[in-house]
């Protein structure tokens, strides 16, 4: 089982970036794909971005595309999202997930593994 922990999220103002990084603990960080998502309150769980196990591979909703940043360094078992550009749509709850394939997926059903959320909120 792989445990994921969240940080990086906080208060910021309309047209900022903040970087989210996500440490997992066990063996199979490295060959797994890892995905962000958010959650802002009344609304579904959303698909941020992907990355492949080796971080060759990454995608991401077209929400956040060309704003939005995922990278991977599996020698600190860490996950990052960066993001640029933000704007108040972005203001939710993002979770950071663990898949049990190589290649990251749009789908929340395909991640086994989730943190417990890092809340963002931007201000206009």
């Amino acid at each position: 089982q792989v445990q994921l922990v969240e940080s990086g999220g906080g208060l910021v103002q309309a047209g900022g970036s903040l970087r989210l990084s996500c440490v997992a603990s066990g063996r199979t960080f490295s060959s797994v794909a890892m995905g962000w998502f958010r959650q802002a309150p009344g609304k579904e769980r959303e698909f941020v971005a992907g990355i492949s196990w080796n971080g060759a591979s990454t995608n991401y909703g077209d929400s956040v595309k060309g704003r939005f940043s995922i990278s991977r360094d599996n020698a600190k078992n860490t996950v990052y999202l960066q993001m640029n550009s933000l704007n108040i749509e972005d203001t939710a709850v993002y979770y950071c997930a663990g898949a049990s394939v190589y290649y990251a997926v749009p789908f929340p059903a395909s991640y086994g593994n989730w943190g417990q959320g890092t809340q963002v909120t931007v201000s206009s």
